[in-house]
Formats: C-alpha cells, structure tokens, sequence
C-alpha cells in the first residue's frame, strides 16, 4: 500500500515531470481514494480502461494517454462526462504522463519498444530529446525488421523502403511523431520507426533513401506504461495489473 500523495511525488521524480513542456497536464489528474493497494495501467484513459480497472478493484490507473489536452473543449458533457463519472463514483485516482513516460531512459516508451525490437540508444535526437538513436543488430534488413515489428507488435507496418541501402543506424520514436523523420534524416540513420505516417513522409523516404516504418501509435506504446507499473509493484509494493485495450489506430 502507499499513499496518493506518496505515489504522485515518486512518479514525479522518477519521470523528471517538471521539465517537459507537454500537451496536457502530467501526474494526478482525478484524485480519488488516498491509499493505493492496486494500480492498473494502459495507454489511454478511455471508458473501457476505466471499466475494466473497476473490475479489476484498482485504486488507481496510470496512463500515457490522460483526459485533459491543450485546446480541447472544457464542458463535461458525452465521453467526458462517462469517464469522469465513473472514475469519480468509485474514488479511483487517474494518473497520466505523456512526455515523460516516452522519454524515460529505461522505463519509457522508447526504451521499451527498442527493446522489443533489439534497439539500444546511444544517442538522442528531437524536441525534448524525444527521440532515440542507435545500431541495428547485424544480419537485420528492411525485410528482416517489418518481419520483427510485426512478430513483436502484432501488426504488420506500413513500410516505404527507401533506397534499400543496409541498415546500420536506427531512429526511433513511438506515437505520434512522424513529424521528427526529417531530423532523424538529418541524424545520418538509415531508418526510422514511429507509430503513424503522413503524407510528407513516404516522398521524403523516396527522395532521401531513408526507410520509414508506420507501427501503430497504440501498438508502439504499450510497452512503456506495464514498465513503470512492474516497477511500482517491485519498488512500492502495491499490486499492478497492464488491461490492453486494443486500437487500430
């Protein structure tokens, strides 16, 4: 067991929450009971998370993906009003991190999926120092690698190949950051991951030789939110359990 205000300071600290300039507001978003005996963690706080965390008896959930965003309508009407409501009639606490959790060093979003995939990062490169470089294992080509990500991840990526050149350096960066392929072009890799792709991207891979690899937002960043709640387990000792709401986005 712990207590709320015990659990946010530690998740505060270990995320370093304070130095990211983020998108929404990052640690206790709904306040709920004041202690903690089980946390139930997953990548977004929607109406199916929140049910099954009830079913589980949490006292707490931990997201990447909060309930409150920079320029979102504030009424708390329709799935605003669903979520809240249920979250609040059983005093369940929410939690969120989103920056912080995808920039952790090695419980993050970007650890955790290099990982799955054999990445290890040396180097840092983005806003924020968000997203991660590193080699590629030997013997790993194009091929070899959509096969991984589809074996790991449970979905087959959306691949534009590039020029076919071999693999030896790797940029990565989970969800929504299609937007930092043209630094990692910049970085001198041969390839970048991230979890969606826009139009830009498939004619710079085809004008700079770079691949590019669209994994699914959801799917790319389960990984670091079952890392942190492990470690609170191990760490606090309160109960963990990860509910995997699917998304094919």
């Amino acid at each position: 067991m712990i207590e709320r205000d015990a659990l946010q300071d530690h998740l505060q600290q270990l995320l370093e929450a304070d130095r990211f300039k983020d998108y929404g507001p990052n640690g206790l978003q709904v306040e709920g009971k004041r202690e903690i005996h089980k946390v139930v963690t997953g990548v977004t706080a929607s109406l199916a998370l929140i049910n099954a965390a009830i079913a589980e008896g949490a006292d707490a959930i931990v997201v990447h993906h909060g309930l409150f965003w920079r320029g979102q309508d504030g009424r708390v009407t329709g799935w605003m009003k669903q979520r809240l409501a249920q979250l609040i009639r059983h005093d369940i606490n929410l939690f969120a991190y989103h920056l912080p959790l995808d920039a952790h060093a090695t419980l993050g979003n970007n650890a955790q999926w290099g990982l799955q995939l054999g990445l290890v990062a040396d180097a840092r490169f983005g806003d924020q120092d968000l997203g991660f470089i590193g080699s590629v294992p030997d013997g790993l080509d194009l091929h070899r690698l959509s096969e991984l990500v589809t074996r790991k991840l449970g979905r087959a990526p959306v691949v534009v190949p590039g020029d076919g050149r071999p693999l030896k350096r790797a940029a990565w960066c989970s969800g929504g950051a299609q937007g930092y392929f043209e630094g990692a072009i910049a970085a001198g890799v041969d390839v970048f991951l991230t979890g969606e792709i826009s139009e830009p991207q498939a004619h710079y891979a085809r004008e700079t030789g770079v691949a590019f690899l669209a994994c699914g937002h959801h799917a790319s960043e389960r990984y670091g939110v079952q890392a942190l709640g492990r470690h609170l387990e191990i760490n606090l000792g309160v109960e963990h359990a990860f509910v995997d709401i699917d998304n094919p986005a």
